[in-house]
């Protein structure tokens, strides 16, 4: 029987946090497909039995891996209060910080998407892993179309599918694949497309007074 991870005592919380340490380790380290529930075992230092306690089978531990990637990537390129607070800077820094998320989580992330080309609970997963990155992008640009900064004609959703889908192909081509490119250059151009593709300029961000997100009543 699975223990569900609210009823988990602290030691359990423990092994199941172990196993999916281990886990993590053994899909970067060995690919998916070569991964066995004993190499798992053996990494987290538990029995074979004690790893179908807390998961049903590699396949559900894969899923909580992935989506926990997936949610330290999130929080990695979320853009704090030191950035400017300036539309077309917070692209900039969103861009750059989504880029050193995805180099440090890649091989996990084409994993997943490998897996969902042939299992339908993996292509549903990674639907859902990616659409808080969707909804904060759709949530971004709608904002801006309500100070009249963007193009209001724009779909807001269908454009942040369109434009992250942009970001993240570059991260794989120029990340995965190695195509020659220094970051800045790189952060500069996505940003440039980016905020092209939505009717978003230096000149269109800039606000007299110097007033701040509170004070024009901005989230």
């Amino acid at each position: 029987m699975i223990v569900k991870s609210e009823t988990l005592t602290a030691r359990g919380r423990r092994t199941r946090a172990a196993l999916l340490e281990a886990g993590r380790e053994a899909f970067e380290e060995q690919g998916y497909d070569a991964v066995r529930v004993d190499d798992v075992c053996a990494r987290a230092g538990v029995s074979h039995g004690t790893f179908y306690t807390y998961f049903d089978s590699k396949e559900s531990l894969f899923g909580e891996v992935a989506g926990s990637v997936v949610g330290e990537m999130f929080a990695a390129s979320m853009v704090g209060p030191t950035v400017p607070d300036d539309p077309y800077a917070r692209v900039e820094a969103a861009n750059r910080l989504y880029l050193r998320a995805w180099a440090a989580n890649s091989r996990l992330v084409r994993m997943l998407e490998h897996a969902a080309t042939t299992d339908d609970r993996f292509g549903r997963l990674l639907l859902e892993l990616r659409e808080v990155f969707v909804r904060r992008g759709a949530e971004g640009l709608r904002r801006l179309q309500e100070q009249g900064l963007a193009d209001r004609d724009l779909d807001p959703r269908l454009t942040a599918i369109m434009l992250g889908g942009m970001v993240e192909h570059f991260a794989h081509v120029w990340l995965d694949l190695g195509e020659r490119a220094d970051e800045a250059t790189a952060v500069d151009h996505l940003t440039r497309l980016w905020a092209r593709a939505i009717g978003l300029t230096h000149a269109s961000t800039a606000r007299p007074g110097g007033q701040n997100r509170e004070e024009r009543g901005e989230a």
